[in-house]
């Protein structure tokens, strides 16, 4: 058993690092694909992963998210550079981890396709084909094994189809996976009960359902290979309530209560943005829940059983340290 599962089987929970994006923009690194800064930033992508650890991260994601030669493509730059953008981005966190002396784990980031996939879509007319999606992943999974992850980040999957994808093809390299939808609130018309679903229109339950399904891994039960389940990113324009730390209690409660119905036990995984973005007199994105008020939820999360908890966009380090307060009173 890896270190990172036996660690899991620990109840005090892990905890993540922030945003890594928005960090880059608060550095002034603004590029057509964040996942350039690996070759071109290498430095301060190191002291992004670095100070995250000095806030108290357990856990750093890889600066990998649109590495996939799909957004490479889609960015105008050598779609080719895939693999080696991503193995680079393993190795940056390997270094910062090092620099920080902390056992640290570090979490492969792969994010969705850059729009709808033609399982989704019915055709290639209107989605990209299976077989690229396909490819495009196994490359990023490839690079970041060698690279060293300790396991994967599935992470803002707007499609339980494209998750169930990539599950199949990270399962073969044996590491654990955590599967993270990103989730809007939605309200039934008919019974008014608020359930959470993707941009493609899949609630939580329609991800376990397509998992274990074995319709994309030859019949294979995926959640067999599937360690954590939860909810990232998500913000909401008009509900409050409904976006950052709220958001991630709801979606948590959601995946809780859809397990059960399956009679599943799942460990859970939540980093949501820190609230709304918005545009300050400068026209620089900031983010509308601050470290305390973000902080002051870590309780709830740990009570709900989440496993690993952190933030997404506009969550800082000074985010992390106020949540490694409240884990750690």
């Amino acid at each position: 058993m890896s270190l990172f599962l036996q660690r899991l089987d620990d109840p005090h929970p892990l905890l993540y690092d922030g945003g890594f994006g928005s960090e880059l923009f608060a550095r002034q690194i603004e590029l057509t694909n964040s996942t350039l800064a690996n070759e071109s930033y290498p430095e301060e992508v190191v002291d992004i992963h670095a100070e995250y650890i000095a806030a108290g991260a357990d856990c750093i994601g890889t600066n990998t998210f649109v590495a996939s030669e799909l957004h490479l493509a889609m960015a105008d730059k050598d779609p080719t550079q895939a693999g080696a953008l991503a193995r680079r981005g393993a190795e940056l966190a390997q270094r910062a981890r090092e620099l920080g002396g902390r056992d640290v784990f570090i979490a492969g980031s792969i994010g969705p396709s850059p729009g709808a996939i033609e399982a989704d879509a019915g055709s290639t007319d209107f989605g990209i084909a299976n077989d690229k999606v396909r490819v495009a992943h196994q490359r990023i999974i490839d690079a970041l094994c060698e690279g060293g992850v300790d396991f994967f980040s599935i992470e803002t999957q707007f499609s339980a189809v494209e998750a169930a994808m990539i599950c199949d093809i990270a399962r073969q390299t044996g590491l654990p996976i955590a599967v993270n939808l990103a989730l809007k609130y939605t309200q039934d018309r008919k019974s008014k009960q608020v359930v959470y679903r993707t941009d493609w229109g899949h609630s939580v339950a329609d991800l376990l359902d397509v998992l274990a399904s074995g319709q994309y891994s030859g019949g294979d039960n995926l959640l067999d290979h599937v360690h954590l389940v939860g909810v990232n990113c998500g913000a909401e324009t008009r509900r409050s309530e409904h976006t950052g730390m709220p958001y991630a209690l709801h979606g948590v409660e959601q995946f809780k209560a859809a397990m059960q119905e399956r009679g599943l036990d799942k460990k859970l995984i939540t980093y949501p943005n820190a609230g709304m973005p918005q545009l300050n007199s400068a026209l620089r994105t900031i983010y509308s829940q601050s470290p305390e008020e973000m902080a002051a939820f870590i309780p709830d999360l740990a009570t709900a059983g989440v496993q690993i908890i952190g933030g997404c966009c506009g969550t800082t380090p000074d985010h992390i340290r106020a949540f490694r307060r409240a884990l750690d009173p």
